[in-house]
């Protein structure tokens, strides 16, 4: 990693998972494989956030540690890209388990359980599709009967623009977020714990 980190994609620990490794990759890996109009690709880092904001619309006054798990749900992307998710079950069990090992490392080194709670999983994934429905239809080339189709509708009296941000204007987004939530949940490491060697 840029950070000088060595991450063990096998075991990984979360001792070797910085922030700035995460947003850095995220910001440089494009949703939709880059097949999207536009002067930018659409970051996962951009992604990120916006459902982070989706998921606190659907559920008002949602805990911060739970925003920042929906900040974090595809942070596993910042060394094994986006895939979608047909090929991700073609590939099969093998593949989600070593997408979970990661994840699971991710969510101990942020201060969140391994596991995500269930009710909390499924808002994200509902605030994931809603983000999927806005970008189809604004950057993929989706009609909104396809969007509805594949994604169901947006949440009521959630609407978004999407302008695609280039990488380091995503990245520093992403870790404004990351650093206001953090700090929501008490989390947030010291000075000196940003680049350790």
């Amino acid at each position: 990693m840029l950070s000088g980190r060595r991450l063990d994609l096998l075991d990984p620990s979360p001792f070797d998972i910085e922030i700035e490794d995460i947003a850095h990759g995220l910001a440089r890996v494009a949703r939709w494989n880059g097949q999207t109009i536009g002067e930018h690709a659409f970051s996962v880092a951009q992604h990120s956030c916006v459902v982070e904001e989706i998921a606190a619309h659907i559920r008002p006054g949602l805990e911060p540690k739970w925003r920042l798990a929906a900040l974090l749900h595809d942070a596993s992307e910042y060394v094994i890209g986006d895939m979608i998710s047909p090929f991700k079950a073609a590939l099969g069990v093998s593949y989600k388990s070593f997408e979970a090992r990661l994840e699971d490392a991710i969510h101990v080194r942020f201060g969140l359980p391994p596991k995500t709670p269930l009710p909390i999983k499924k808002l994200i994934k509902s605030a994931d599709k809603a983000c999927a429905y806005f970008e189809a239809t604004q950057l993929a080339g989706f009609t909104e009967k396809e969007s509805l189709g594949f994604f169901g509708a947006p949440p009521v009296g959630y609407d978004l623009v999407i302008d695609p941000l280039p990488a380091p204007v995503a990245q520093a987004r992403y870790l404004e977020r990351y650093r206001v939530l953090a700090e929501a949940t008490g989390n947030l490491p010291g000075p000196d714990a940003w680049h350790t060697e």
